[in-house]
């Protein structure tokens, strides 16, 4: 039975252990970004709670992972449309509790969630094992996948159901049970996706939801003998931590980082597709994806009339209320983090870079007037060593910068520690395909962005991650191979 409950308009959540809401005495303020105001408490979870839903996967695990996968998928299926129905309500609460525009959280998290569990649902029918026949030696080799375990699943703030789920669907459709910890700032929809569950019939254990923050939820997972991998996606920084309190253990690790995604425009590139869509590349969401383009590079020849149209339409953006259809960003995910990404532009301004739109008035609602909000705003004149080009900001804040060759460009594109993707705008064919294979980062998009098909592998290069996601790239991570060899 699901025991939260609504106290003086405040929601309150619980963990999700063995099929049941189990309550905690311990919570932490979840804050509305766009009011500034508390709007729920979440369960300040410790390793006590760790060890009841890790004790809870691992009695649930034998069973189901010698369920069929006919049956694993039809539930999934179910669970996946069940998502679906309620779409309205699980993109109001995303976007409450996240910041994000409630037309952006209907239009991509919401149908993504969904997407990526069917996506997987159906994926683990087709699945095939390898073989090979020795000649010479009368023998022939066969592999066998098996589930891991126990997945540890650590996912972010800034597209919580969306990236949940694209952890938690390969996990249990290659037949693992799990113990997943959302961020403790955007943890309701992952609870309003429990109580699907239970609907569905997924068997009580086969996943855990523990809320609560890094320190301490986040590091019991990480350092639990009984979880053999985890799949985390975050910060650089938080990941460097996790990889150190894993290394004893000798766990699985797939690690989805940061990035400073570069935009390369050429001389020939299509501005009427080439400004809409980089726009979007750089404010959408607030600039708070991985996936967000925070340096510019254009080629000079075509510079001044990028910058004029790129200037002009970002001043257009519509800063305000989520609930406002004609709001294109809402608010940042937190007051902390609005301070952080507004220091980046003070540390422009000091550099003596040109912070060319960004302090616009907002005309914020009294209601939003102590909400996280900020202007999207593009900063020119600024240095190759500065800050603003080597750290990832993740707000919504842009570098413009001219260029006159190729192999400079890709020199400069390069020259961060991050490498997660990159776009590319030119007309020519030839260019294209070189500068795609220059640039050291794990997704390259040519004259779009964050158009995603699930079958190909996606994941950083350098300090942006650790191996790969995607149908085939994730269920390898899920599953251990066994090579059977056998003598005629």
């Amino acid at each position: 039975m699901n025991r939260t409950t609504i106290m003086s308009d405040m929601l309150v959540i619980e963990n999700f252990i063995n099929g049941e809401f189990v309550p905690t005495n311990s919570h932490i303020d979840s804050f509305d970004p766009s009011t500034g105001s508390v709007w729920a408490k979440i369960p300040d979870s410790d390793e006590t709670d760790i060890n009841k839903a890790v004790d809870a996967a691992k009695k649930a695990f034998q069973k189901w992972s010698s369920t069929p996968v006919q049956e694993r998928s039809r539930i999934m299926l179910k669970i996946a449309d069940r998502l679906e129905s309620q779409l309205q309500s699980f993109a109001e609460q995303e976007s409450h509790d996240q910041g994000k525009p409630i037309w952006l959280a209907k239009a991509v998290d919401i149908p993504r969630a969904v997407h990526n569990i069917r996506t997987f649902a159906t994926s683990i029918l087709h699945d095939t094992n390898k073989s090979s026949v020795m000649d010479g030696v009368d023998a022939f080799n066969y592999t066998i996948k098996h589930p891991v375990g126990v997945a540890g699943l650590i996912s972010p703030w800034n597209l919580p159901l969306y990236l949940l789920t694209f952890k938690l669907a390969p996990a249990i459709a290659a037949g693992n049970t799990v113990v997943a910890k959302p961020s403790e700032m955007t943890s309701v929809t992952a609870w309003m996706l429990a109580k699907i569950f239970n609907e569905c019939g997924l068997p009580p254990g086969v996943v855990n939801l523990v809320f609560g923050v890094g320190p301490k939820a986040g590091e019991a997972i990480v350092k639990h003998p009984d979880i053999p991998l985890v799949s985390f996606t975050g910060g650089t920084a938080t990941a460097k931590r996790l990889r150190a309190s894993a290394a004893p253990f000798c766990k699985k690790l797939s690690l989805e980082l940061g990035g400073k995604n570069p935009a390369v425009i050429f001389n020939d590139a299509d501005l009427d597709k080439c400004i809409p869509t980089t726009v979007r590349s750089s404010f959408i969401n607030q600039g708070e994806i991985c996936l967000c383009t925070s340096r510019i590079y254009v080629q000079r020849e075509l510079y001044p009339r990028f910058l004029e149209r790129f200037s002009e339409e970002t001043r257009k953006l519509v800063v305000g209320d989520p609930k406002d259809d004609k709001s294109i960003l809402g608010a940042l995910i937190s007051k902390e983090h609005l301070a952080k990404v507004k220091g980046y532009v003070e540390v422009a301004e000091k550099e003596g870079a040109t912070i060319l739109c960004g302090k616009e008035d907002m005309n914020l609602h009294d209601k939003n007037k102590q909400g996280y909000f900020m202007r999207p705003t593009i900063v020119t004149d600024v240095s190759d060593d500065s800050r603003l080009i080597k750290e990832e900001i993740f707000g919504p804040v842009t570098c413009v910068m001219p260029f006159d060759t190729e192999e400079e460009v890709i020199r400069r594109a390069n020259d961060v520690q991050y490498g997660l993707c990159a776009t590319v705008w030119t007309t020519n064919a030839s260019v294209l395909h070189r500068v795609s294979r220059a640039l050291q980062v794990g997704t390259v998009w040519a004259n779009c962005w964050l158009v995603r098909d699930l079958n190909m592998p996606f994941g950083g290069m350098k300090d942006s991650g650790i191996g790969r996601e995607g149908t085939t790239d994730s269920m390898e991570f899920f599953m251990e191979q066994k090579t059977v060899c056998v003598k005629l």
